[in-house]
């Protein structure tokens, strides 16, 4: 009861501190110091009365800026530009960027071990770019936030409020230069001509995901691997931004850069958050897209494996997919070394649906048959030889294009579900 009592006194306190800003700043004139953007990527989102730009530098663009490899330090600027609209000030909240975001004065000293306590001329610098905290009615403010390197497609929420008014919540997904992609150099509108596509209803969607190959293969077509335990109804651009949502990365094609990091994190047993992952095939081809979920280590993480089908769903592509959990690394007469998977792949199926659900990217889902049971006492096998145990469905996903909370989450009766099924796991 005392701690709530403090609560309800510290947010108290801030509105009120927030009200007599608002007060001293709507009757005074103000002339804020605008920061050009970085570069011309900009990206722009108008609700109500606020319109917000965003920008994010390179690693290159940073240093050429700031004078120093911030991202190196792990240190990423966030340009960020609000045009209050309304009449009454605005107020920016740096922690819904990045809850771990940098002061500037921090950002100043980060990587300068031998830097003097006190720089006046660089701290001034830094903080003089600095995004500040109000904007006031009728004005334009900008600066930069100083977040946690992400690479690859930067993603980040701006929040803005008005004392007593409502928040103003604008998602961004930013692409930033740097890394070479895998989804990037697909195109995923060439895959199908118009006369491959299928449009299905209900019945024709479950007929058709039973029909579908159970598992992966190699690229010959000749051995059949993980279990193809996935499907995903969604347009490509909201399934890629539901799985940034829920804090999924994308992965680096494999080239000499990506091996030469991957081999240095897995010596010292550092996380790689942008590990290339192989090819596995279905329908004669490789993923279409990877993305994985980092642990503390490249040898521990999530990943799975998308590929596009020709059906069509209620205007939706479907598509299909591969999961599963790396927990190790073993040696193996194919590959001299691989990652070991954890056998229980339900398990990380189930995962990936509690991952997306508090996330908010979940729609609804439901389960098909497709995979066939395999049970733990005669499990199957990777490519690589690892095996895997599993009730032979498949869980159907709707991704959502707007935030959806747990409780409002369907579950759809598609004719199978896990308790259906013969268990894949030993007896307690």
């Amino acid at each position: 009861m005392r701690t709530k009592t403090v609560a309800k006194r510290c947010v108290a306190s801030l509105c009120l501190l927030l009200s007599l800003l608002a007060s001293a700043q709507e009757v005074s004139t103000v002339n804020y110091r605008q920061v050009p953007a970085p570069n011309d990527r900009l990206h722009e989102q108008t609700v109500g009365d606020v319109r917000v730009a965003t920008a994010v530098p390179s690693a290159k663009e940073a240093q050429e800026i700031f004078g120093v490899n911030l991202y190196k330090n792990n240190v990423q600027p966030v340009w960020v530009e609000v045009e209050n609209l309304g009449d009454k000030t605005l107020f920016l909240m740096s922690a819904g960027l990045d809850a771990a975001y940098y002061t500037s004065l921090e950002t100043a000293n980060r990587g300068f071990s031998w830097k003097a306590i006190s720089d006046q001329a660089l701290d001034r610098k830094y903080d003089e770019q600095t995004m500040g905290l109000s904007v006031a009615a009728g004005n334009t403010r900008s600066g930069y936030i100083f977040s946690r390197v992400d690479e690859g497609t930067k993603s980040f929420n701006v929040d803005v409020f008005a004392v007593g008014e409502v928040e103003y919540r604008m998602t961004f997904f930013v692409p930033v230069p740097g890394l070479r992609l895998d989804h990037y150099e697909i195109d995923i509108s060439s895959i199908y001509g118009e006369d491959d596509i299928v449009d299905v209803d209900r019945d024709g969607l479950v007929a058709a995901l039973e029909a579908m190959p159970c598992c992966v293969t190699d690229k010959k077509g000749e051995n059949t691997g993980d279990p193809l335990n996935l499907v995903f109804i969604s347009d490509i651009e909201d399934l890629h931004y539901a799985f940034l949502r829920a804090s999924w990365d994308e992965t680096e094609t494999i080239y000499g850069s990506s091996l030469m990091k991957m081999g240095v994190s897995s010596l010292a047993g550092s996380e790689y958050r942008y590990s290339p992952v192989s090819a596995l095939y279905v329908f004669g081809r490789g993923q279409d897209a990877a993305l994985q979920r980092a642990r503390s280590t490249i040898n521990e993480r999530n990943h799975l494996r998308i590929w596009i089908t020709p059906l069509r769903f209620e205007g939706k592509p479907v598509w299909i997919g591969q999961i599963s959990r790396d927990i190790g690394v073993r040696f193996t007469s194919k590959t001299v070394t691989t990652h070991k998977i954890d056998p229980d792949v339900d398990e990380t199926r189930e995962f990936l649906i509690e991952d997306l659900a508090y996330s908010q990217g979940l729609r609804k889902f439901g389960y098909v048959r497709g995979v066939g049971a395999a049970p733990f006492a005669a499990p199957r096998g990777n490519l690589t030889g690892d095996p895997w145990f599993t009730d032979g469905l498949r869980a159907v996903i709707w991704i959502s294009d707007e935030p959806v909370s747990i409780s409002e989450i369907d579950v759809v009766d598609l004719g199978s579900a896990p308790s259906d099924s013969p268990t894949a796991k030993p007896a307690p």
